[in-house]
């Protein structure tokens, strides 16, 4: 199964963190890619940051780096299922969250994150945590 990495393990990587290196050296094989909505995340981290232009470069390279996946009819289909199905429970998720769930699932990968407690509410969506 490939790998859908979240924003915060890409951060975390970049921070230096030794569990997500390691992680990212022991799967080097599995593919893996970013959601365009992490891609934009990580555009707006870089943007307001005190340095833009370098944090930009490191986006960029980011993206050179793991394919990123558009947002496409199947994944918002599962995206407004999903989305009615926590509000009936009452378990809200950020949409965007969301989306990057919707992906996972619609395109049958591993979502790697260190937010297993919020992204567990999802039913049928496969986590695994590079960050301990």
């Amino acid at each position: 199964m490939a790998y859908l990495i979240d924003t915060d393990i890409i951060i975390y990587s970049l921070k230096g963190n030794k569990d997500v290196q390691k992680w990212m050296i022991a799967n080097q094989n599995i593919p893996k890619s970013i959601s365009v909505i992490t891609y934009g995340e990580l555009t707006y981290g870089a943007r307001k940051s005190k340095h833009p232009e370098k944090n930009i470069a490191t986006v960029t390279r980011i993206s050179e780096l793991f394919p990123i996946i558009d947002i496409n009819k199947g994944i918002i289909e599962i995206f407004g299922e999903i989305k009615a199905k926590l509000e009936i429970s009452g378990n809200r998720i950020d949409d965007m969250d969301l989306m990057i769930a919707a992906t996972a699932i619609y395109r049958n990968m591993s979502l790697v994150t260190n937010n297993k407690n919020h992204f567990s509410r999802i039913k049928d969506l496969v986590i695994e945590e590079w960050e301990k």
